[in-house]
């Protein structure tokens, strides 16, 4: 497996952590203790800190971070340097966007020459620009970059009709099964660019998202929901069915914490309701597992990529609260932010003891982070406007 392969966090296989990061201390959670309460100046310290981390240690000279990995990595950081306050004139945020624009291509994707992950790269690469694209310098390459995303849906382009549980779907090439993380990317994707819940591409990505969720409905009549109708989702109903939390002793997939928070969060920016049995079963899931320590179901795998997922899976549905299935309530924003803070390492990283899809690579983690607290902001947030 190439070390590019171990970014996504789609990936089957496992991956080990390089050799040269064997040495950075990592702080491991305390499952016993519920997260402290953050108040707005360690807020602000810690992406300070995050900040100085990416300038200094982290960053190339040609404005990349973990170029070996694609642009993927520096996608997210400089989404999360935006979303965090940092301006596009800024020097760290102004070298990461120059780097990501020799990555475009004629055909309006944003990726490497000979990538197998067009859509996911372009994704993340429509997201960023359009957090930078305050004054329309990059309206002509988003317009180009739609058009290539949309090409890569699975659809009636490939012959397919809405009965083929492909249908809808996005993955890493015309060659490979679709799954839902790369569909959520490519959800938010369009909705970043201004497209709305009824755009037809999006309509379509509903589709398969809607068969991803252990749930029956006339949305999802595949065999998997019905071994396992917990209200949560998987990974894919393509080509066999997948779940990264393996299956069920029935043979059915098991939902896991990253991809129900990716199912919900793409539904809703579908368009899809409150009161839509599709959400409200997610929701159930949800509290049922509420967890700001581990990756439900998945434990420390993905765990980074699962806290931007819930955050933005949460502020979507506009919950300030989540109350557990024990009735406890919960601040998501602040908890999460304290949880994330307590983790920081002492240079300003973020870094996962387990490397699975590259989150021993501090870069991509540290990404994660920022994007992560951007959500968190509000909970934050004093009268007046003040932090």
């Amino acid at each position: 497996m190439s070390r590019r392969s171990r970014l996504f966090p789609w990936a089957s296989s496992l991956s080990l952590l390089a050799v040269s990061m064997a040495a950075v201390p990592v702080v491991a959670a305390d499952s016993a203790s519920p997260p402290a309460k953050v108040d707005a100046i360690a807020f602000q310290q810690a992406i300070a800190r995050a900040v100085t981390f990416l300038q200094t240690k982290a960053q190339a000279p040609d404005g990349s971070y973990a170029a070996y990995a694609g642009p993927g990595v520096t996608a997210i950081v400089t989404t999360g340097l935006l979303r965090d306050g940092r301006g596009v004139n800024d020097p760290v945020v102004a070298k990461g966007l120059k780097y990501l624009e020799g990555m475009v291509k004629p055909s309006g994707g944003i990726h490497q020459a000979g990538t197998l992950y067009g859509n996911y790269e372009t994704c993340l690469g429509i997201m960023c620009f359009a957090a930078a694209n305050r004054d329309g310098r990059y309206d002509k390459l988003l317009k180009a970059a739609e058009a290539f995303v949309k090409r890569e849906q699975w659809d009636e382009g490939e012959k397919l009709d809405r009965s083929d549980v492909r249908y809808g779907g996005t993955g890493y090439g015309k060659n490979e099964r679709p799954d839902l993380s790369n569909t959520q990317f490519f959800i938010e994707a369009l909705r970043a660019i201004g497209d709305g819940p009824d755009d037809p591409a999006i309509q379509k990505a509903l589709v398969f998202v809607s068969r991803c969720q252990n749930l029956e409905t006339e949305h999802n009549t595949t065999p998997f929901a019905a071994k396992n109708p917990d209200g949560g989702f998987y990974y894919t109903p393509a080509s066999g069915g997948v779940s990264m939390a393996d299956k069920t002793p029935n043979g059915g997939l098991r939902s896991y914490g990253s991809m129900t928070y990716a199912g919900l969060k793409s539904m809703i920016y579908a368009g899809v309701g409150p009161d839509d049995p599709r959400v409200k079963a997610a929701l159930e899931w949800i509290k049922k597992h509420y967890d700001v320590r581990t990756n439900p179901n998945m434990g420390s795998a993905g765990l980074y990529y699962y806290y931007h997922t819930f955050a933005k899976a949460l502020d979507a549905m506009k919950l300030a609260v989540v109350e557990d299935a024990n009735g406890v309530k919960h601040d998501w924003r602040s908890e999460l932010a304290a949880e994330l803070i307590r983790r920081q390492q002492p240079d300003g990283s973020w870094i996962n003891d387990n490397s699975r899809w590259l989150e021993g690579d501090p870069s991509l983690v540290t990404g994660y982070v920022l994007l992560t607290l951007s959500y968190c902001r509000p909970a934050l947030e004093k009268p007046g406007g003040n932090k």
